[in-house]
């Protein structure tokens, strides 16, 4: 993977490019293996941000829930 931090945009990006890569009738046999190993590692990225995204918008609300029972109880 590259060593700059890749955004989800980017990755969802590029794996729409490795797509239509690997769907077009003249990507070189040599290319595929490369391009899969690739993509695993943009859907893995993907997923990691997609769980860490998710965690921190649950502890967002919790707080804001914490906060809100306070405040009116």
């Amino acid at each position: 993977m590259n060593k700059k931090a890749v955004k989800y945009r980017e990755a969802v990006d590029e794996l729409n490019n490795i797509l239509e890569d690997l769907q077009s009738e003249e990507i070189d046999v040599d290319e595929v293996s490369e391009k899969v190993k690739r993509a695993v590692e943009l859907i893995k990225l993907c997923r990691a941000k997609i769980e860490g995204t998710e965690l921190e918008v649950r502890k967002i609300v919790k707080e804001f829930e914490e906060e809100s029972e306070k405040n009116n109880g």
